[in-house]
Protein backbone atom coordinates (compact mmCIF):
# COMPACT_ATOMS: atom_id res chain seq x y z
CA UNK A 1 0.00 0.00 0.00
CA UNK A 2 1.40 3.40 -1.00
CA UNK A 3 1.73 6.28 1.47
CA UNK A 4 -0.86 8.28 -0.50
CA UNK A 5 -3.38 5.43 -0.36
CA UNK A 6 -2.70 4.87 3.36
CA UNK A 7 -3.32 8.59 4.02
CA UNK A 8 -6.55 8.57 2.03
CA UNK A 9 -7.87 5.64 4.03
CA UNK A 10 -6.76 6.90 7.45
CA UNK A 11 -6.77 10.70 7.28
CA UNK A 12 -10.10 10.98 9.09
CA UNK A 13 -8.58 9.20 12.09
CA UNK A 14 -5.61 11.58 11.96
CA UNK A 15 -7.83 14.65 11.83
CA UNK A 16 -9.91 13.37 14.76
CA UNK A 17 -6.72 12.83 16.77
CA UNK A 18 -5.58 16.36 15.87
CA UNK A 19 -8.91 17.76 17.12
CA UNK A 20 -8.62 15.78 20.37
CA UNK A 21 -5.02 16.93 20.82
CA UNK A 22 -5.98 20.60 20.36
CA UNK A 23 -8.81 20.14 22.86
CA UNK A 24 -6.51 18.50 25.41
CA UNK A 25 -3.73 21.09 25.07
CA UNK A 26 -6.12 24.00 25.73
CA UNK A 27 -7.83 22.19 28.62
CA UNK A 28 -4.57 21.36 30.39
CA UNK A 29 -2.77 24.65 29.84
CA UNK A 30 -2.00 26.52 33.06
CA UNK A 31 -4.57 29.14 34.00
CA UNK A 32 -3.91 32.37 32.15
CA UNK A 33 -3.20 35.56 34.07
CA UNK A 34 -5.97 38.17 34.02
CA UNK A 35 -5.50 40.99 31.52
CA UNK A 36 -5.82 44.55 32.76
CA UNK A 37 -8.39 46.71 30.95
CA UNK A 38 -8.07 50.08 32.63
CA UNK A 39 -9.22 49.51 36.17
CA UNK A 40 -10.88 46.19 35.27
CA UNK A 41 -9.10 42.83 35.39
CA UNK A 42 -10.47 40.33 32.86
CA UNK A 43 -9.79 36.68 33.70
CA UNK A 44 -10.20 33.55 31.61
CA UNK A 45 -12.42 31.34 33.75
CA UNK A 46 -12.41 27.54 33.77
CA UNK A 47 -15.66 27.56 31.82
CA UNK A 48 -14.19 30.05 29.36
CA UNK A 49 -11.14 27.85 28.78
CA UNK A 50 -13.38 24.81 28.29
CA UNK A 51 -15.48 26.69 25.71
CA UNK A 52 -12.31 27.63 23.77
CA UNK A 53 -11.13 24.01 23.87
CA UNK A 54 -14.46 22.82 22.44
CA UNK A 55 -14.29 25.57 19.82
CA UNK A 56 -10.82 24.46 18.65
CA UNK A 57 -11.93 20.81 18.58
CA UNK A 58 -15.07 21.60 16.57
CA UNK A 59 -13.43 23.97 14.07
CA UNK A 60 -10.82 21.35 13.21
CA UNK A 61 -13.55 18.77 12.58
CA UNK A 62 -15.53 21.29 10.50
CA UNK A 63 -12.58 22.35 8.33
CA UNK A 64 -11.21 18.82 7.80
CA UNK A 65 -14.69 17.24 7.54
CA UNK A 66 -13.38 14.26 9.50
CA UNK A 67 -16.97 13.63 10.54
CA UNK A 68 -20.13 15.04 8.94
CA UNK A 69 -20.33 18.72 9.87
CA UNK A 70 -23.77 18.50 11.56
CA UNK A 71 -22.42 15.69 13.76
CA UNK A 72 -19.36 17.77 14.66
CA UNK A 73 -21.70 20.55 15.77
CA UNK A 74 -23.81 18.17 17.84
CA UNK A 75 -20.67 16.74 19.46
CA UNK A 76 -19.75 20.29 20.51
CA UNK A 77 -23.13 20.61 22.28
CA UNK A 78 -22.48 17.35 24.11
CA UNK A 79 -18.99 18.46 25.18
CA UNK A 80 -20.20 21.88 26.36
CA UNK A 81 -22.86 20.12 28.45
CA UNK A 82 -20.51 17.49 29.92
CA UNK A 83 -17.94 20.18 30.81
CA UNK A 84 -20.74 22.21 32.45
CA UNK A 85 -19.99 25.30 30.37
CA UNK A 86 -23.77 25.81 30.38
CA UNK A 87 -26.87 23.72 30.87
CA UNK A 88 -28.08 21.60 27.99
CA UNK A 89 -31.38 23.47 28.04
CA UNK A 90 -29.68 26.85 27.64
CA UNK A 91 -27.37 25.60 24.90
CA UNK A 92 -30.30 24.25 22.90
CA UNK A 93 -32.24 27.48 23.43
CA UNK A 94 -29.31 29.59 22.16
CA UNK A 95 -29.09 27.54 18.96
CA UNK A 96 -32.23 25.62 18.06
CA UNK A 97 -34.38 28.28 19.72
CA UNK A 98 -32.98 30.98 17.43
CA UNK A 99 -35.38 32.45 14.86
CA UNK A 100 -32.72 31.96 12.16
CA UNK A 101 -33.90 28.34 11.86
CA UNK A 102 -37.24 29.52 10.47
CA UNK A 103 -35.43 31.92 8.15
CA UNK A 104 -33.52 29.04 6.60
CA UNK A 105 -36.57 26.88 6.20
CA UNK A 106 -38.39 29.81 4.61
CA UNK A 107 -35.72 30.74 2.07
CA UNK A 108 -35.08 27.12 1.09
CA UNK A 109 -38.81 26.67 0.45
CA UNK A 110 -38.73 29.88 -1.60
CA UNK A 111 -35.82 28.49 -3.60
CA UNK A 112 -37.67 25.18 -4.08
CA UNK A 113 -40.75 27.03 -5.38
CA UNK A 114 -38.67 28.96 -7.90
CA UNK A 115 -36.96 25.76 -9.04
CA UNK A 116 -40.35 24.08 -9.50
CA UNK A 117 -41.08 26.50 -12.37
CA UNK A 118 -39.24 27.57 -15.52
CA UNK A 119 -38.45 31.01 -14.10
CA UNK A 120 -34.79 30.26 -13.53
CA UNK A 121 -34.52 28.67 -16.96
CA UNK A 122 -35.75 31.93 -18.44
CA UNK A 123 -33.28 34.05 -16.48
CA UNK A 124 -30.32 31.70 -16.95
CA UNK A 125 -31.00 31.35 -20.67
CA UNK A 126 -30.77 35.13 -21.00
CA UNK A 127 -27.56 35.27 -18.92
CA UNK A 128 -25.96 32.44 -20.89
CA UNK A 129 -26.93 34.11 -24.17
CA UNK A 130 -25.24 37.34 -23.04
CA UNK A 131 -22.35 36.05 -20.88
CA UNK A 132 -22.04 32.32 -21.53
CA UNK A 133 -18.86 32.70 -23.56
CA UNK A 134 -17.10 33.90 -20.39
CA UNK A 135 -17.95 31.86 -17.28
CA UNK A 136 -15.59 34.14 -15.36
CA UNK A 137 -17.88 37.09 -16.12
CA UNK A 138 -20.82 35.25 -14.58
CA UNK A 139 -18.80 34.91 -11.36
CA UNK A 140 -18.09 38.66 -11.48
CA UNK A 141 -21.78 39.45 -12.05
CA UNK A 142 -22.72 37.39 -8.99
CA UNK A 143 -20.11 39.15 -6.84
CA UNK A 144 -21.11 42.62 -8.04
CA UNK A 145 -24.89 42.10 -7.97
CA UNK A 146 -24.68 40.48 -4.53
CA UNK A 147 -22.60 43.38 -3.19
CA UNK A 148 -24.83 46.12 -4.61
CA UNK A 149 -28.03 44.47 -3.37
CA UNK A 150 -26.74 43.70 0.11
CA UNK A 151 -25.82 47.33 0.68
CA UNK A 152 -29.57 47.81 1.19
CA UNK A 153 -30.97 44.34 1.90
CA UNK A 154 -29.72 41.91 4.55
CA UNK A 155 -26.91 39.60 3.41
CA UNK A 156 -28.89 36.41 4.00
CA UNK A 157 -31.78 37.62 1.85
CA UNK A 158 -29.45 38.42 -1.06
CA UNK A 159 -27.75 35.02 -0.81
CA UNK A 160 -31.20 33.43 -0.83
CA UNK A 161 -32.03 35.32 -4.04
CA UNK A 162 -28.78 34.33 -5.77
CA UNK A 163 -28.98 30.63 -4.83
CA UNK A 164 -31.70 29.50 -7.27
CA UNK A 165 -30.23 31.63 -10.06
CA UNK A 166 -26.81 30.04 -9.57
CA UNK A 167 -28.26 26.54 -9.40
CA UNK A 168 -30.10 27.14 -12.67
CA UNK A 169 -26.89 28.20 -14.41
CA UNK A 170 -24.94 25.25 -13.02
CA UNK A 171 -27.63 22.79 -14.11
CA UNK A 172 -27.53 24.25 -17.61
CA UNK A 173 -23.75 23.96 -17.59
CA UNK A 174 -23.87 20.33 -16.45
CA UNK A 175 -21.51 21.23 -13.59
CA UNK A 176 -20.95 18.32 -11.20
CA UNK A 177 -21.22 18.94 -7.47
CA UNK A 178 -17.86 19.05 -5.64
CA UNK A 179 -16.01 18.48 -8.94
CA UNK A 180 -16.75 21.59 -10.98
CA UNK A 181 -14.43 24.55 -10.33
CA UNK A 182 -17.01 26.81 -11.95
CA UNK A 183 -19.61 25.50 -9.50
CA UNK A 184 -17.29 26.17 -6.56
CA UNK A 185 -16.41 29.69 -7.69
CA UNK A 186 -20.01 30.63 -8.50
CA UNK A 187 -21.52 29.37 -5.25
CA UNK A 188 -18.79 30.95 -3.10
CA UNK A 189 -19.36 34.18 -5.05
CA UNK A 190 -23.05 33.92 -4.10
CA UNK A 191 -21.91 34.11 -0.46
CA UNK A 192 -19.04 36.57 -0.77
CA UNK A 193 -20.91 39.18 -2.84
CA UNK A 194 -23.56 39.72 -0.11
CA UNK A 195 -20.89 39.70 2.62
CA UNK A 196 -18.88 42.39 0.82
CA UNK A 197 -21.89 44.61 0.15
CA UNK A 198 -23.08 44.31 3.73
CA UNK A 199 -20.35 46.72 4.88
CA UNK A 200 -21.21 49.46 2.37
CA UNK A 201 -24.00 51.26 4.27
CA UNK A 202 -25.48 51.17 7.78
CA UNK A 203 -28.51 49.40 6.28
CA UNK A 204 -26.38 46.53 4.99
CA UNK A 205 -25.77 44.52 8.16
CA UNK A 206 -26.65 44.44 11.86
CA UNK A 207 -23.20 45.33 13.28
CA UNK A 208 -23.14 48.59 11.28
CA UNK A 209 -25.88 50.51 13.15
CA UNK A 210 -24.82 48.70 16.32
CA UNK A 211 -21.33 50.18 16.02
CA UNK A 212 -22.75 53.65 15.35
CA UNK A 213 -24.90 53.31 18.46
CA UNK A 214 -21.95 52.27 20.62
CA UNK A 215 -19.91 55.23 19.37
CA UNK A 216 -22.77 57.59 20.20
CA UNK A 217 -23.54 56.14 23.62
CA UNK A 218 -20.04 55.27 24.84
CA UNK A 219 -17.86 57.88 23.13
CA UNK A 220 -20.21 60.75 22.26
CA UNK A 221 -19.34 60.43 18.54
CA UNK A 222 -22.27 60.86 16.15
CA UNK A 223 -21.46 58.83 13.05
CA UNK A 224 -24.02 59.48 10.29
CA UNK A 225 -25.36 57.24 7.51
CA UNK A 226 -23.27 59.22 5.00
CA UNK A 227 -20.14 59.05 7.16
CA UNK A 228 -20.34 55.25 7.23
CA UNK A 229 -21.10 54.99 3.50
CA UNK A 230 -18.13 57.19 2.54
CA UNK A 231 -15.86 54.62 4.19
CA UNK A 232 -17.81 51.40 3.68
CA UNK A 233 -18.75 51.74 0.01
CA UNK A 234 -15.17 52.32 -1.29
CA UNK A 235 -13.92 49.43 0.87
CA UNK A 236 -16.57 47.14 -0.63
CA UNK A 237 -15.78 48.25 -4.20
CA UNK A 238 -12.08 47.54 -3.64
CA UNK A 239 -12.86 44.03 -2.41
CA UNK A 240 -14.83 42.91 -5.49
CA UNK A 241 -11.86 42.61 -7.93
CA UNK A 242 -9.76 40.89 -5.24
CA UNK A 243 -12.54 38.38 -4.57
CA UNK A 244 -12.98 37.76 -8.32
CA UNK A 245 -9.25 37.22 -8.86
CA UNK A 246 -8.93 34.84 -5.90
CA UNK A 247 -11.92 32.70 -6.92
CA UNK A 248 -10.63 32.36 -10.48
CA UNK A 249 -7.09 31.64 -9.24
CA UNK A 250 -8.10 28.92 -6.78
CA UNK A 251 -10.95 27.53 -8.92
CA UNK A 252 -10.13 28.21 -12.60
CA UNK A 253 -13.39 27.43 -14.45
CA UNK A 254 -13.21 24.35 -16.62
CA UNK A 255 -14.17 24.51 -20.27
CA UNK A 256 -17.95 24.39 -20.19
CA UNK A 257 -20.31 24.75 -23.13
CA UNK A 258 -22.29 27.57 -21.57
CA UNK A 259 -22.73 29.95 -24.46
CA UNK A 260 -25.92 29.63 -26.50
CA UNK A 261 -26.61 31.13 -29.92
CA UNK A 262 -29.43 33.56 -30.67
CA UNK A 263 -31.28 30.78 -32.49
CA UNK A 264 -31.00 28.46 -29.48
CA UNK A 265 -32.03 31.26 -27.14
CA UNK A 266 -35.14 31.97 -29.23
CA UNK A 267 -35.89 28.25 -29.41
CA UNK A 268 -35.71 27.97 -25.61
CA UNK A 269 -38.05 30.93 -25.21
CA UNK A 270 -40.52 29.34 -27.60
CA UNK A 271 -40.24 25.98 -25.86
CA UNK A 272 -40.92 27.52 -22.44
CA UNK A 273 -43.87 29.50 -23.78
CA UNK A 274 -45.59 32.33 -21.98
CA UNK A 275 -45.33 32.78 -18.23
CA UNK A 276 -47.84 30.52 -16.52
CA UNK A 277 -50.23 31.35 -13.67
CA UNK A 278 -48.09 29.22 -11.34
CA UNK A 279 -45.01 31.24 -12.24
CA UNK A 280 -46.87 34.51 -11.69
CA UNK A 281 -47.78 33.27 -8.21
CA UNK A 282 -44.12 32.53 -7.46
CA UNK A 283 -43.01 35.94 -8.80
CA UNK A 284 -45.65 37.70 -6.71
CA UNK A 285 -44.70 35.92 -3.47
CA UNK A 286 -41.01 36.44 -4.20
CA UNK A 287 -41.43 40.20 -4.61
CA UNK A 288 -43.75 40.44 -1.61
CA UNK A 289 -41.01 38.79 0.46
CA UNK A 290 -38.30 41.16 -0.80
CA UNK A 291 -40.56 44.20 -0.39
CA UNK A 292 -41.29 43.29 3.23
CA UNK A 293 -37.58 42.72 3.93
CA UNK A 294 -36.74 46.15 2.52
CA UNK A 295 -39.72 48.08 3.90
CA UNK A 296 -39.83 46.59 7.40
CA UNK A 297 -38.36 49.69 9.15
CA UNK A 298 -40.66 52.03 7.21
CA UNK A 299 -43.74 49.92 7.97
CA UNK A 300 -42.82 49.89 11.64
CA UNK A 301 -42.43 53.66 11.59
CA UNK A 302 -45.65 54.30 9.66
CA UNK A 303 -47.70 52.16 12.04
CA UNK A 304 -46.18 53.72 15.15
CA UNK A 305 -44.67 50.38 16.15
CA UNK A 306 -47.99 48.51 15.98
CA UNK A 307 -46.57 46.19 13.33
CA UNK A 308 -43.24 45.30 14.87
CA UNK A 309 -42.89 41.64 13.92
CA UNK A 310 -41.83 41.88 10.26
CA UNK A 311 -38.23 40.94 10.94
CA UNK A 312 -36.40 38.87 8.35
CA UNK A 313 -37.13 35.40 9.80
CA UNK A 314 -40.85 36.03 10.27
CA UNK A 315 -41.23 37.33 6.72
CA UNK A 316 -39.31 34.36 5.28
CA UNK A 317 -41.36 31.58 6.90
CA UNK A 318 -44.73 33.40 6.66
CA UNK A 319 -44.33 34.04 2.93
CA UNK A 320 -43.08 30.46 2.41
CA UNK A 321 -46.38 29.20 3.82
CA UNK A 322 -48.24 30.92 0.96
CA UNK A 323 -46.90 28.42 -1.60
CA UNK A 324 -48.97 25.61 -0.04
CA UNK A 325 -52.33 27.39 0.20
CA UNK A 326 -55.34 26.17 -1.84
CA UNK A 327 -55.50 28.06 -5.11
CA UNK A 328 -51.74 28.60 -5.13
CA UNK A 329 -50.40 25.04 -4.65
CA UNK A 330 -46.98 25.75 -6.10
CA UNK A 331 -45.35 23.03 -3.98
CA UNK A 332 -46.17 19.85 -2.14
CA UNK A 333 -44.55 19.38 1.26
CA UNK A 334 -42.65 16.37 -0.07
CA UNK A 335 -41.04 18.57 -2.73
CA UNK A 336 -40.15 21.25 -0.22
CA UNK A 337 -38.79 18.76 2.31
CA UNK A 338 -36.36 17.34 -0.24
CA UNK A 339 -34.97 20.82 -0.96
CA UNK A 340 -34.29 21.80 2.67
CA UNK A 341 -30.69 21.29 3.78
CA UNK A 342 -31.33 19.95 7.26
CA UNK A 343 -27.60 19.45 7.78
CA UNK A 344 -26.98 23.12 7.01
CA UNK A 345 -29.55 24.10 9.62
CA UNK A 346 -27.89 21.88 12.24
CA UNK A 347 -24.52 23.46 11.37
CA UNK A 348 -25.87 26.96 12.01
CA UNK A 349 -27.75 26.24 15.24
CA UNK A 350 -24.87 24.33 16.83
CA UNK A 351 -22.48 27.09 15.76
CA UNK A 352 -24.74 29.64 17.41
CA UNK A 353 -24.76 27.63 20.64
CA UNK A 354 -20.96 27.40 20.62
CA UNK A 355 -20.49 31.09 19.86
CA UNK A 356 -22.89 32.16 22.60
CA UNK A 357 -21.15 29.86 25.09
CA UNK A 358 -17.81 31.56 24.36
CA UNK A 359 -19.49 34.94 24.78
CA UNK A 360 -21.34 34.12 28.01
CA UNK A 361 -18.30 32.64 29.74
CA UNK A 362 -16.29 35.82 29.16
CA UNK A 363 -13.72 34.00 27.01
CA UNK A 364 -14.49 36.33 24.09
CA UNK A 365 -13.82 39.43 26.19
CA UNK A 366 -10.52 37.97 27.39
CA UNK A 367 -9.42 37.12 23.83
CA UNK A 368 -10.34 40.61 22.60
CA UNK A 369 -8.03 42.23 25.15
CA UNK A 370 -5.25 39.70 24.57
CA UNK A 371 -5.37 40.48 20.84
CA UNK A 372 -5.81 44.23 20.97
CA UNK A 373 -4.67 45.37 24.40
CA UNK A 374 -1.16 46.48 23.35
CA UNK A 375 -1.76 48.12 19.95
CA UNK A 376 -1.80 51.71 21.20
CA UNK A 377 1.88 52.35 20.38
CA UNK A 378 1.59 51.33 16.71
CA UNK A 379 1.11 53.53 13.65
CA UNK A 380 -2.61 54.31 13.07
CA UNK A 381 -2.65 52.42 9.74
CA UNK A 382 -1.10 49.35 11.42
CA UNK A 383 -3.68 49.61 14.22
CA UNK A 384 -6.56 49.57 11.74
CA UNK A 385 -5.09 46.65 9.78
CA UNK A 386 -4.44 44.57 12.91
CA UNK A 387 -7.97 45.21 14.17
CA UNK A 388 -9.54 44.15 10.86
CA UNK A 389 -7.47 40.95 10.67
CA UNK A 390 -8.01 40.17 14.35
CA UNK A 391 -11.77 40.66 14.24
CA UNK A 392 -11.98 38.61 11.03
CA UNK A 393 -10.17 35.74 12.76
CA UNK A 394 -12.43 36.09 15.81
CA UNK A 395 -15.35 35.56 13.42
CA UNK A 396 -14.20 31.95 13.10
CA UNK A 397 -15.39 31.48 16.70
CA UNK A 398 -18.71 33.29 16.55
CA UNK A 399 -21.72 32.40 14.42
CA UNK A 400 -23.32 35.82 14.63
CA UNK A 401 -22.13 39.09 13.16
CA UNK A 402 -24.09 40.95 15.82
CA UNK A 403 -22.56 38.92 18.66
CA UNK A 404 -19.08 39.74 17.32
CA UNK A 405 -19.97 43.42 17.22
CA UNK A 406 -21.42 43.31 20.72
CA UNK A 407 -18.25 41.69 22.07
CA UNK A 408 -15.54 43.64 20.28
CA UNK A 409 -16.76 47.20 19.65
CA UNK A 410 -17.42 48.28 23.28
CA UNK A 411 -14.08 46.78 24.35
CA UNK A 412 -12.19 48.70 21.67
CA UNK A 413 -13.94 51.96 22.58
CA UNK A 414 -12.89 51.40 26.20
CA UNK A 415 -9.35 50.54 25.02
CA UNK A 416 -9.23 53.75 22.93
CA UNK A 417 -10.06 55.85 25.98
CA UNK A 418 -7.23 54.32 28.02
CA UNK A 419 -4.66 54.73 25.20
CA UNK A 420 -5.69 58.18 23.89
CA UNK A 421 -6.64 56.86 20.45
CA UNK A 422 -9.71 58.08 18.57
CA UNK A 423 -12.54 55.62 19.45
CA UNK A 424 -13.78 55.78 15.87
CA UNK A 425 -10.37 54.66 14.57
CA UNK A 426 -10.78 51.39 16.48
CA UNK A 427 -14.54 50.90 16.45
CA UNK A 428 -15.33 51.54 12.77
CA UNK A 429 -12.93 48.93 11.28
CA UNK A 430 -14.06 46.45 13.96
CA UNK A 431 -17.73 47.10 13.18
CA UNK A 432 -17.13 46.78 9.43
CA UNK A 433 -15.15 43.55 9.80
CA UNK A 434 -17.72 41.98 12.14
CA UNK A 435 -19.78 40.95 9.11
CA UNK A 436 -16.90 39.76 6.89
CA UNK A 437 -16.84 35.95 7.29
CA UNK A 438 -14.86 34.61 4.36
CA UNK A 439 -13.19 31.61 6.02
CA UNK A 440 -15.62 29.30 7.79
CA UNK A 441 -19.01 28.30 6.42
CA UNK A 442 -20.50 28.13 9.89
CA UNK A 443 -19.51 31.72 10.75
CA UNK A 444 -22.64 33.17 9.17
CA UNK A 445 -25.93 31.93 7.70
CA UNK A 446 -25.06 33.88 4.53
CA UNK A 447 -22.37 31.27 3.79
CA UNK A 448 -24.55 28.30 4.66
CA UNK A 449 -27.21 29.18 2.07
CA UNK A 450 -24.90 28.68 -1.00
CA UNK A 451 -23.10 25.85 0.84
CA UNK A 452 -26.40 23.97 1.02
CA UNK A 453 -26.22 23.64 -2.78
CA UNK A 454 -23.51 20.99 -2.33
CA UNK A 455 -21.07 22.46 -4.87
CA UNK A 456 -18.19 23.27 -2.49
CA UNK A 457 -16.78 21.93 0.75
CA UNK A 458 -15.95 23.71 4.00
CA UNK A 459 -12.27 23.26 3.10
CA UNK A 460 -12.77 24.87 -0.33
CA UNK A 461 -14.08 28.06 1.28
CA UNK A 462 -11.50 28.04 4.07
CA UNK A 463 -8.44 27.80 1.84
CA UNK A 464 -9.43 30.74 -0.38
CA UNK A 465 -11.11 32.59 2.49
CA UNK A 466 -7.83 33.04 4.42
CA UNK A 467 -6.37 35.06 1.56
CA UNK A 468 -9.60 36.98 1.03
CA UNK A 469 -9.61 37.89 4.72
CA UNK A 470 -6.13 39.43 4.44
CA UNK A 471 -6.99 41.37 1.26
CA UNK A 472 -10.33 42.52 2.67
CA UNK A 473 -8.55 43.72 5.81
CA UNK A 474 -6.18 45.73 3.63
CA UNK A 475 -9.15 47.29 1.78
CA UNK A 476 -10.84 48.25 5.04
CA UNK A 477 -7.60 49.67 6.47
CA UNK A 478 -6.97 51.76 3.34
CA UNK A 479 -10.50 53.12 3.30
CA UNK A 480 -10.69 53.85 7.04
CA UNK A 481 -7.25 55.42 7.35
CA UNK A 482 -7.00 57.43 4.12
CA UNK A 483 -10.63 58.26 3.29
CA UNK A 484 -11.67 58.60 6.93
CA UNK A 485 -8.73 60.88 7.56
CA UNK A 486 -9.01 62.93 4.36
CA UNK A 487 -12.73 63.53 4.89
CA UNK A 488 -12.17 64.24 8.61
CA UNK A 489 -14.66 61.49 9.53
CA UNK A 490 -12.16 59.80 11.86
Amino acid sequence: MSIAQFWRENRRYAYCMLAILAFAIIMFLPDASPVQAGEQAIALTAKGKASLAVMAFTVILWVTEAVPFPIAGLISLALLTILKVDTFKNLVADGFGNSIVLFFIGVLILSAAINATTLMRRVTSFMLFKLGHRPSLIVLVFLTAGALLSAWITDMAVAAMLLPLGLGILRDAGAEKLKSNFGKALMIAAAWGPLIGGIATPAGCGPNPLTMGFLRDLAGIHFTFLDWSLIGFPAALMMIPFAWWLLLYFFPPEKIALSISREEYEARKKDMGSITRKELMVISIFFITIALWICEPFIKSWTGGTIDYLEISFVAFACACLFFLPGIDVLSWKQAESEISWGGIVLIVTGLSLGMAIYKTGAAQWIAYVLFGSIGSLHPFAIVFIITVGVALMKVMFSSNTVTGIIVVPLLIALAKTTNISPALLAIPAGITSSLSFILVSSTPTNVIPYSSGYFTITDMAKVGVFMTLLASLCVALSVYFLGGALHII
